[in-house]
């Protein structure tokens, strides 16, 4: 969830990411935005908005939230902010936010080491993407960045490029996802109510605190 402003040429999505949790700390909180800044904001992208051309940049900002209260999250009424826990376990295996179009979820800190895709990935459902219905790309080349683990994909790819596909292996790598002009055309921000100053609300507020999980 965030604001969308229109400033002379240029179309930004403006977010707060606030994280707690047990695994959370200061350097993975500004490693996480700035990866999402950096995959987000693509050489050359184009948007069309009421016949005008604009470019795409993502400008979210990431702070470590420690003594962050439940009732800052379920109270909330601000749309830059969102809420995510970071723990070291998270029940099946994998990061998660509640819902398309939403501002809180949990995420699995393994998940999110080495300049990894998954924060991007999810912060996409926040603003409203879903996953693609057609999970067999072979054919297609690097693989968008809304494409979940399990998709089939050109073994250049997959996690092994040797292994056949759906076999150990055989599947897409998160790490050679990538924001594509076709994942900004998804946002359809062209459908947004700006302002008068060229604001928009995009996502909603889903609000929800997380408790960390356990074995």
């Amino acid at each position: 969830m965030g604001i969308a402003e229109i400033n002379n040429n240029v179309v930004s999505i403006f977010a707060n990411l606030y994280f707690y949790g047990n695994a959370g700390n200061e350097i993975i909180c500004k490693q996480i935005a700035h990866d999402i800044n950096t995959q987000w904001t693509i050489e050359n992208s184009n948007l069309n908005i009421s016949g005008k051309s604009y470019f795409f940049v993502m400008n979210v900002t990431g702070f470590y939230a420690p003594s962050l209260r439940q009732t800052d999250v379920n109270e909330n009424s601000n749309p830059l902010n969102n809420y995510f826990r970071i723990e070291e376990y998270a029940e099946g295996n994998i990061s998660f936010v509640d819902g398309i179009n939403s501002n809180t979820g949990y995420f699995k800190l393994d998940n999110l080491l080495h300049h990894s895709t998954t924060a991007a990935h999810e912060f996409g459902h926040t603003l409203g993407l879903l996953h693609p219905n057609i999970l067999d790309i072979r054919g297609h080349g690097i693989p968008g960045i809304m494409y979940p683990r399990g998709t089939i994909c050109d073994a250049e790819y997959q996690y092994d490029p040797i292994a056949q596909p759906l076999a150990p292996g055989g599947t897409m790598n998160p790490q050679h996802r990538k924001v594509l002009q076709s994942d900004i055309d998804d946002l359809h921000l062209e459908k947004l109510r700006f302002s008068a100053d060229g604001k928009a609300v995009i996502g909603d507020f889903t609000s929800e605190w997380h408790y960390a999980h356990f074995k």
